[in-house]
């Protein structure tokens, strides 16, 4: 499945924006999908996930409360809300998909090419 990131930005702290994943692809329904993010000079690391149904999710624990993955099959797409923005949420996004739930949080075998967010306080 091939992926195309979107909606990142300068965004104020506190802001609310989303960013969405479009994917390519017939079998999209079937894969677990994931967001990551890696900000300067660290490593990336994994922020949120959900089921191929939408019915389950996973989050790290830093965006708990304050993110929220979600899907809609028929357009192939998966988005992340993100509230309450902090600096520290500054890193690129990619979007990913993997076959399971361990895959998708760990090592998805597709990636997007990711969406710089950047908040500013």
């Amino acid at each position: 499945v091939q992926l195309q990131a979107s909606g990142g930005g300068l965004v104020q702290a506190g802001g609310s924006p989303r960013l969405s994943c479009a994917a390519s692809g017939r079998a999209f329904g079937l894969y677990y999908m994931g967001w990551f993010r890696q900000a300067p000079r660290r490593e990336r690391e994994f922020v949120a996930a959900i089921s191929w149904n939408g019915y389950s999710t996973k989050y790290t624990d830093s965006v708990k409360g304050r993110f929220t993955i979600s899907r809609d099959n028929a357009k192939r797409t998966v988005y992340l809300q993100m509230n309450s923005l902090k600096p520290e949420d500054t890193a690129v996004y990619y979007c990913a998909a993997g076959d399971t739930i361990v895959t998708v949080t760990s090592s998805p075998g597709s990636w997007g090419q990711g969406t710089l967010v950047t908040v500013s306080s």
